[in-house]
């Protein structure tokens, strides 16, 4: 008897293994109310396709900046951040260690986005409330920009003649295109030659912020050839549905931001 009861004393109160299971962390509560937002679905795939989110957009904005801090850790564990720029907009920026795959966006792309955030600081934009045409871009690249310089863009042997200006303005409509799919431009409607310009073209003019003069400042950046060799690569994904931008490679960019894996015009066919 006696040493069954030892036996069975002992066997009770011996302190239990410690588990190899992890303890579970329960999900923040913010972090939570966020997920469960039926604005969430939509625009975490929006922001993952690489569109940036401008003030413009009432409630998906307000929804971000509810929630920011959240999210903020939410995003680092896929290896990018959730940025708010100084205009207001927000937008994903992939870390070194990013899971997504990317490419670098045409010299082209780059510098009609430098001549977008052109337009955006002129007094054309306020005349026009706010609306442009592709015209007025097409004229205000050819005028601040090398016509041969634009063309060689298209095809490295061009002479100028009528067939590589033809092709210099459908990779103009591409590029236009796919700066829309981003979230830097609005098209009115259905028709796609009259749009109006986010201030999310800032992620062209980085550089401009400083200046006591913006619009001189981004003026120079284009005619010094800064809007060819942008500071801030963007960075597309080879897929359609999926676009983001980084700034982290911005020391080599003026050797690489050239340089891309996959030929990307037939992304754009919206």
């Amino acid at each position: 008897m006696t040493d069954n009861s030892l036996s069975q004393n002992t066997y009770e109160t011996a302190p239990s293994l410690p588990s190899d299971k992890p303890a579970h962390t329960a999900m923040p509560p913010k972090l939570m109310l966020a997920l469960m937002s039926p604005l969430f679905p939509l625009l975490d795939s929006q922001l993952r396709a690489g569109r940036h989110i401008s003030i413009e957009e009432l409630e998906n904005h307000a929804y971000l900046m509810d929630y920011q801090e959240a999210l903020e850790e939410f995003y680092s564990r896929y290896g990018v951040e959730l940025i708010r720029a100084p205009e207001g907009f927000f937008y994903l920026r992939p870390r070194s260690t990013t899971i997504i795959p990317r490419s670098v966006l045409t010299e082209l792309d780059m510098l009609v986005g430098k001549i977008l955030c052109y337009l955006y600081l002129s007094p054309e934009r306020l005349a026009n409330n706010g609306i442009f045409t592709y015209q007025d871009m097409y004229e205000e690249l050819l005028t601040l920009t090398d016509e041969i310089k634009l063309l060689r863009l298209v095809n490295q042997r061009s002479t100028g003649s009528d067939l590589d200006r033809q092709k210099l303005q459908e990779k103009l409509r591409s590029s236009i295109n796919r700066l829309r799919r981003l979230g830097m431009v609005r098209f009115l409607g259905t028709d796609t030659s009259k749009f109006t310009i986010s201030e999310s073209v800032f992620r062209f003019g980085a550089d401009v912020r400083a200046g006591d003069d913006p619009l001189e400042a981004q003026l120079r950046l284009i005619r010094d050839g800064e809007a060819i060799s942008l500071q801030s690569p963007l960075i597309i994904d080879d897929s359609p549905s999926e676009i983001v931008i980084d700034d982290e490679t911005r020391d080599a960019s003026r050797h690489s931001a050239h340089t891309f894996p996959n030929d990307l015009d037939s992304e754009v066919s919206e």
